[in-house]
């Protein structure tokens, strides 16, 4: 403010309103009390924070602070104001002092200063305010204008520093619900030795044996019987402004989640009382979308309507699931191998396929403790499996074959596995010819079993036979590899890939970089909800005697397994996805090629779509972190910005610290590789391995989550092989999951598949802080409008019948990477962030 004079400026503070508090306002005090609050004007007390010093002292002036009173209500938010007279030399207003005065929290979403010579400034707050007989503390907001660190005026910079010293906390304590605090812990919350000895599980995180990712630090008290472990809660602390919106919290897809997790699961289990009791028929696992199955009345359904379909004039509910779109465009596809194929390329695990680079197949396990290391699919097998097309050496030297390999990550658990009632597990691969017409050939699949309990080694090789006994025999290998595909898809491409390695993000970002800066605003639509969500996983998904654990091949050591994915695979050089298809021996670096990549699969929908929207997410962020860094000096000079990489490095990613594969942080260039990839996993690779579950895997024979017994002809007594050879489709159906572990995975896959009503998707919508520097919102603007011409380009494809892995008759279209979509279960749509 260049004027001398003095200046009217109105203050508007804009809360949302909650329901729990309308509904509250009814019978508790509090609430009567602040009604009276705001009665006498006395709601907020708001005070304007100068950006500049006082040039006779040097210190920060003194805020100009005024009671806001309360102004209406309309469209479910409440409005605030008050009055300023701003003196002419109190400078530019870069933050305000915010303090709660009534006796409950309340949303605040925006505050907008009118009046000033140089336009209205707004403070996009977006977060919980505890009321003052909670937290005294008055809440810091900054302006929307972004600053680097160096650039922030020197009457804010004391109050940068503050509010990022209070977001770190001291590491001390149990933390309450209304905090804001982040801090790092390990996976010491799975297990719970207290209720039973055997739900103790390992720590995961800090040692040699157990590396992982680090989550948000609780502070709960340790287990008096295992002091490794920490003591589970009803419900598990993530900072306040993590928590689901309300409007999320009472949207359909939250309340359906805590319908299933708390109403159906239980009278699932009371009404299947067989655990073990498998579908008899395959027309029974039809029922379940035509039919239903009956469960004790549910005493509060809420909104689980969309499964539990209430039976009029009946005493019991019938849980009765929608029909999954493969089912009901095909409900015989899951029998083809070419289907089988197709979704290794445009499923719901995309990640896993790659190149055989070397030939013959070995393992890399010891083969003293294992078994001998070569594998039993020979050159003379494949070769009579791609007669008519080429030999396996011209097969191998054309990049021709390709393989799906759980050999080695597998092999070590079989011992362990098998020793639980009710499952089995073997080590495995699926290979895999590439033929002319761009379409997958399966070759193979091995089984194989270490030596164990006094037995030698067993595997064998299983192709897709002609003759009666080898077919049926390959629909087992099928439904045995499927089940491990399934369980690495749940637990490393979509749990640890995505929610488990970007939480430390979260965390970061918000210790480290101050909500001033642009790459906080850049980011923080990318980090929205994700704390929320694995929390809510590690109470009931992958937790001791969760869904994971109850109804997935690796049982109780699932968890374990992604501690050793993580040890072996996870490289952050390699989660983008350009690096992640060179990695994989997919792609070829390619100059000339669109995207610089040349797919060695040309007709691979999740790449082919992914590698265009890659593109237009990094153009997106060179365009804002090349408006903020103009040079390298400004990267390397940013204190925030480097703290923020180092503590990922160091304290998120503490078990990987000392790898020499972490990118540097040099650069504007560098920043953009590491965001972009950051960015990605939290959006496109989220919906890419989430979105389509319930489309592909709502009808399980197509993706089983367990097989239950071993292969027919694995050590087979006269018995069981006539058993086999008389009815194999109802040995089939005992192989697959039991009813329980079916349809809870199925409404769980419902859930997960959901959008809600108020999913942010991304270049959707801009943030306020975008629109802040025209070149920004410029920016914004041809990002939205590049991914609306990708929805256009992905419909096209959709339509070419050339592309025979995308389209056909009966076949679910390929549309996760569809960056927009409507509420519900609909198998496209790309949010910012891991929200569900």
């Amino acid at each position: 403010m260049a004027t001398n004079m003095s200046i009217s400026v109105k203050a508007t503070i804009t809360v949302k309103l909650t329901v729990g508090g309308f509904l509250s306002s009814l019978f508790k005090l509090s609430y009567r009390l602040d009604d009276i609050s705001d009665l006498l004007g006395k709601s907020f007390l708001l005070e304007l924070v100068s950006a500049e010093l006082d040039p006779n002292t040097g210190l920060e002036k003194t805020p100009i602070g005024r009671y806001a009173r309360r102004a209406g209500k309309k469209d479910g938010e409440g409005t605030y104001v008050t009055n300023f007279v701003i003196p002419g030399d109190f400078g530019e207003i870069g933050a305000v002092l915010l303090q709660n005065e009534l006796r409950n929290e309340l949303y605040l979403k925006h505050i907008v200063l009118n009046g000033l010579p140089n336009g209205p400034i707004a403070f996009n707050c977006s977060s919980w305010v505890q009321s003052k007989f909670d937290n005294p503390e008055k809440r810091i907001f900054f302006s929307n204008k972004a600053y680097l660190p160096s650039q922030t005026p020197n009457g804010l910079k004391g109050m940068r520093e503050k509010e990022l010293i209070s977001l770190r906390g001291n590491g001390e304590g149990e933390r309450k619900t209304s905090d804001r605090i982040y801090d790092y812990d390990v996976y010491n919350d799975l297990g719970d030795p207290v209720s039973k000895t055997e739900l103790g599980r390992p720590v995961l995180g800090g040692s040699k044996n157990y590396p992982y990712p680090r989550r948000c630090r609780t502070g709960r008290p340790r287990s008096k019987t295992d002091p490794q472990t920490e003591t589970r809660s009803v419900s598990f602390y993530v900072p306040r402004d993590e928590e689901f919106s309300e409007v999320k919290r009472a949207s359909f897809i939250t309340k359906i989640a805590d319908s299933v997790l708390h109403a159906l699961i239980p009278s699932l289990q009371t009404s299947l009382i067989d655990s073990n009791l498998g579908f008899p028929s395959f027309s029974d696992i039809d029922d379940l979308y035509y039919q239903g199955i009956a469960i004790p009345k549910l005493k509060n359904q809420g909104l689980l309507q969309r499964v539990v379909k209430a039976v009029s004039d009946a005493k019991d509910d019938l849980v009765k699931f929608d029909t999954p779109a493969m089912f009901d465009k095909d409900k015989f596809s899951w029998i083809r191998d070419e289907e089988f194929s197709r979704q290794t390329l445009a499923g719901v695990n995309p990640y896993s396929i790659k190149l055989v680079r070397e030939w013959p197949l070995k393992s890399a396990l010891d083969p003293d403790v294992y078994g001998p290391a070569e594998s039993a699919i020979t050159k003379e097998l494949v070769e009579q499996e791609i007669k008519g097309f080429m030999t396996l050496d011209e097969a191998l030297e054309q990049k021709k074959i390709f393989i799906i390999d759980y050999h080695d990550l597998l092999l070590p658990y079989v011992r362990k596995v098998r020793q639980i009632e009710g499952t089995t597990l073997y080590g495995s691969r699926a290979l895999f010819f590439l033929t002319p017409d761009c379409t997958l050939k399966p070759l193979a699949i091995e089984l194989t079993r270490p030596q164990i309990d006094g037995k030698p080694q067993w595997k064998q090789v299983f192709t897709p036979g002609l003759e009666a006994t080898g077919c049926w025999l390959w629909r087992f290998a099928k439904a045995h590899f499927l089940a491990h595909d399934s369980g690495y898809h749940e637990l490393v491409s979509h749990w640890l890939r995505t929610h488990c390695a970007t939480e430390p993000y979260v965390i970061a970002t918000n210790r480290q970089l101050s909500a001033m800066h642009p790459i906080y605003k850049l980011l923080h639509p990318h980090l929205r909800y994700t704390m929320e969500i694995n929390a809510l996983a590690r109470q009931v998904l992958i937790s001791a005697d969760g869904i994971i654990e109850t109804s997935f091949s690796t049982r109780s050591y699932s968890m374990e397994l992604s501690s050793v994915a993580y040890d072996q695979l996870w490289r952050f050089d390699k989660e983008g996805l350009p690096a992640d298809l060179i990695n994989r021996g997919i792609a070829v670096e390619d100059p000339t090629a669109p995207h610089g990549l040349k797919l060695l699969i040309e007709d691979y929908p999740f790449a082919n779509d992914g590698l265009i929207l890659w593109d237009i997410l990094k153009q997106w962020i060179a365009d804002f972190v090349n408006f903020y860094y103009k040079d390298a000096s400004m990267v390397q000079s940013d204190t925030e910005l480097q703290a923020w990489w180092t503590e990922i490095r160091i304290r998120g990613h503490e078990d990987k610290k000392d790898e020499p594969w972490w990118p540097l942080l040099n650069t504007p260039e560098d920043l953009i590789g590491i965001f972009t990839t950051i960015a990605w996993v939290a959006s496109a690779h989220h919906s890419a391995v989430n979105f389509g579950q319930y489309a592909l895997a709502g009808y399980f024979p197509n993706r089983p989550t367990i097989a239950r017994t071993n292969m027919p002809c694995e050590d087979p007594t006269r018995e069981g092989w006539n058993k086999f050879l008389d009815r194999p489709e109802s040995e089939l159906l005992i192989c697959f999951p039991s009813q329980i572990q079916a349809t809870l995975v199925m409404a769980i896959l419902d859930v997960l598949s959901h959008h809600s009503p108020d999913e942010e998707y991304i270049g959707k919508h801009m943030e306020a802080a975008w629109g802040e520097e025209s070149d920004i919102k410029e920016a914004f603007g041809r990002f939205s409008e590049r991914l609306k011409e990708l929805e256009k380009i992905i419909d096209a494809k959709n339509a070419d019948s050339s592309l025979k892995n995308r389209g056909g008759a009966g076949v679910v279209p390929y549309e996760l990477l569809k960056p927009f979509s409507e509420a519900g279960v609909t198998g496209k749509g790309v949010p910012y962030s891991i929200s569900i």
